[in-house]
């Protein structure tokens, strides 16, 4: 008998064992799934804000695939089935649905209390108004190899539109993904194209992630120059690889220069910019869902010192420096030029408490402003920014402070209204793919 059981458990041990590491595994990562998810609902953060996964649990087996393929670290694995637990991490590359192995996931806009605009579409990325097309994040796609192969199909589309008594054949706005691959397509069949793009470089809405961010794209074939092999890589890096593709392909993109209206003549348009107008056929938007950058309307903000995005904090070393805004973009570059030596940095914001940022975001600003590296100016708004000097007003005390740059996070204005003034029509997406 006792030779039997030896032998049972000779066999059954190496089974438990495993067994039991895995059980273990799977219970402490529910744990840190279930303490993130709340963590989210005690932080207001969870509506995610771009294209993001939603699981059916019918068909999800709780694999812990998507899990293991998010950067993220937005999913985990609850009661054995996958959840977005930091929707606000999300930025919609979608890699889960790709790693789900039985197509429990589906990638949507919007959710049931939050909708999401997204443009009416035809298979051929024309809009209901003729001549005008749309490609990548404003038409509902914000993943890089996507945009890319959408913005070169609109253009084979414009294409077959024929050649233009217009100065123009095509106008792209907007050189992320979409409108660079756009631009090459346009160059490839010999189309007459000018781009546009309001930034002073290329890149669409990655150009806005912080330093360091790791972009997720796959291999992705681009006209002129081929296959471009690139899977995880850095935002920098991504920059690096649109800089030699503009110059690889010697194509030509009007920087800096901001799209300001549409006008419409009989089956043309003149798209009107703040340098110049360009009479054209057709036009590809080819924008991101940011749209423009919210600016303060106040007296001094035309000055070159003020800009709605950080690129790098060590350009701010040894200035003073002034951030607007209370969301976690204001939050990360107030902190993280507030690490550089010799700044002196102020944030300034008009509410009374920093309600629907990430917790790191508030603990980081906390711990600089304590360690006297951050002064946080609550309930204060920005009243005149002067060459040397910005005056705010906090609860109605007047604030002089000396400033070398101001940095307004303060969002963008969505492009709707716009495409509406066009014509456009506009879909409102409630959590449907």
């Amino acid at each position: 008998m006792n030779d039997q059981l030896f032998i049972y458990l000779l066999y059954v041990l190496p089974l438990a064992v495993p067994l039991v590491i895995f059980l273990f595994k799977r219970s402490r990562r529910q744990k840190i799934a279930e303490e993130t998810w709340h963590e989210a609902i005690e932080s207001g953060l969870t509506e995610p804000s771009t294209l993001h996964p939603v699981f059916d649990p019918n068909i999800c087996l709780g694999s812990g695939a998507c899990y293991e393929a998010c950067p993220e670290q937005a999913i985990g694995i609850i009661d054995g089935k996958g959840v977005l637990i930091s929707p606000a991490h999300c930025i919609g590359h979608g890699a889960c649905a790709t790693a789900c192995p039985v197509g429990a996931i589906k990638l949507v806009f919007g959710t049931e209390t939050r909708g999401v605009d997204i443009p009416q579409l035809k298979p051929n990325f024309e809009t209901n108004v003729p001549g005008i097309f749309i490609a990548g994040e404003l038409g509902g796609m914000g993943l890089i190899r996507k945009a890319v192969e959408q913005g070169r199909q609109a253009m084979e589309s414009i294409l077959k539109r024929g050649r233009a008594q217009t100065p123009h054949d095509v106008v792209v706005i907007g050189a992320g993904p979409a409108g660079i691959a756009a631009t090459l397509a346009a160059k490839h069949h010999g189309l007459r194209c000018v781009t546009l793009e309001q930034e002073d470089t290329f890149g669409g809405t990655t150009l806005h992630y912080p330093r360091g961010k790791i972009v997720m794209t796959a291999p992705m074939n681009l006209p002129i120059i081929g296959k471009v092999n690139i899977k995880e890589i850095s935002k920098e890096s991504l920059m690096k690889v649109w800089e030699d593709v503009v110059a690889k392909a010697g194509i030509k993109i009007n920087f800096g220069e901001r799209m300001e209206k549409i006008e419409r003549q009989g089956d043309t348009f003149t798209v009107v910019t703040n340098r110049a107008s360009y009479p054209t056929r057709s036009i590809l938007l080819s924008i991101g869902r940011r749209g423009t950058p919210r600016k303060l309307d106040v007296p001094g903000e035309e000055q070159e010192k003020v800009v709605y995005r950080l690129v790098d904090p060590e350009q701010y070393r040894g200035k003073h420096v002034l951030v607007v805004g209370g969301g976690d973009a204001a939050l990360e570059a107030a902190v993280s030029i507030s690490n550089e030596p010799g700044t002196t940095v102020t944030l300034s914001y008009r509410s009374n408490a920093f309600s629907r940022v990430k917790p790191k975001n508030r603990e980081l600003t906390e711990e600089a402003s304590n360690s006297g590296r951050l002064s946080v100016l609550l309930e204060s708004t920005i009243k005149e920014i002067k060459s040397a000097t910005v005056l705010l007003d906090q609860k109605g005390t007047a604030i002089e402070l000396p400033n070398d740059a101001v940095i307004v996070c303060a969002g963008g204005i969505l492009p709707t209204p716009l495409l509406k003034e066009i014509g456009i029509q506009i879909e409102t997406h409630h959590g449907d793919a």
